[in-house]
């Protein structure tokens, strides 16, 4: 099959002497974590050991991929899905829509998202990863996450499903998702993420404060 070929650029593997010097352990290294700067986030994406393929296991249950994968109703069957979230629904973009799944007894949701760095993805985070949350809750569950290429919108949803319901860092769950698919969230999604990373990371340490101090 055609392997995927349009990714942004900011993501290509543009300094092999970068690539081959950079130690993304140091991201995590630290005791206190504290979120990276866009720029680290960019540089980790650059180091990239996933797969291209139309679809792709990324975490248990949690498969992310392209309008091919989304519109083979056989590929679907295969893996068993049982819940959709298409990252780019409406009738300029993958407008399948539930009915096109209705044979197959498939849930659906649909996010009608541009992949623009100006567009604000982020007001779907938790809709997103609380559709996730429910389809791996329910028996047999498992959800196919896609976009048009299955790098961007779709991955940066599964990277807020993680960060909310995995407790997971932007830095763990951006590890997590490429070592099985090479994906590239827009610089704007990025900085996004970002924003939530801050947010969960200082939920993490008020938590933590509280439970030290019994209050």
């Amino acid at each position: 099959s055609e392997k995927l070929s349009l990714i942004q650029p900011e993501c290509m593997q543009r300094n092999s002497k970068m690539l081959h010097t950079r130690d993304s352990s140091s991201l995590t290294s630290s005791t206190t974590y504290e979120t990276p700067s866009l720029t680290d986030l960019q540089q980790l994406l650059w180091l990239r050991g996933g797969s291209d393929n139309h679809v792709d296991q990324v975490w248990p249950n949690i498969y992310v991929g392209d309008a091919w994968a989304a519109r083979s109703k056989t590929t679907l069957q295969s893996l068993k899905i049982t819940h959709i979230l298409n990252a780019a629904d409406g009738p300029y973009s993958i407008n399948t829509g539930a009915k096109y799944y209705t044979d197959l007894q498939i849930e659906y949701y649909g996010v009608e998202a541009f992949d623009d760095p100006a567009f604000d993805l982020s007001i779907f985070f938790y809709d997103a990863a609380n559709f996730i949350r429910k389809a791996l809750n329910s028996s047999g569950g498992k959800v196919f996450v896609h976009c048009a290429m299955g790098v961007s919108r779709s991955a940066t949803l599964v990277l807020a499903f993680l960060m909310i319901h995995e407790n997971m860092t932007l830095v763990d769950a951006l590890k997590t998702v490429s070592t099985h698919r090479n994906i590239c969230p827009n610089t704007g999604f990025l900085s996004q993420l970002r924003d939530l990373d801050i947010k969960l990371n200082e939920e993490r340490k008020r938590n933590k404060a509280s439970a030290t101090t019994g209050l």
